[in-house]
């Protein structure tokens, strides 16, 4: 267990050893989760985390992002 410190913006530091243990990159997401007073954080699943076992469809995954989105902009009109 490693202490870290609530900084002014309600921040903290995920300590070195921790982010290299998990691979925890800028920009990934994590997840929070309270439980019985204490507080669970949890490095969160993308779909890049599953781009090794999704089928070869000839486009890339930001591609496939972007035509998502721009089927959730048409239903929305």
């Amino acid at each position: 267990m490693q202490a870290v410190k609530v900084l002014p913006k309600w921040q903290i530091t995920i300590p070195k050893n921790v982010r290299e243990k998990l691979k925890i990159r800028v920009g990934d997401t994590m997840v929070m989760e309270e439980r019985e007073g204490e507080i669970l954080l949890k490095k969160g699943k993308t779909i890049f985390d599953y781009t090794q076992s999704l089928p070869d469809l000839g486009i890339s995954v930001d591609e496939i992002r972007e035509k998502a989105a721009a089927g959730v902009a048409r239903e929305r009109k």
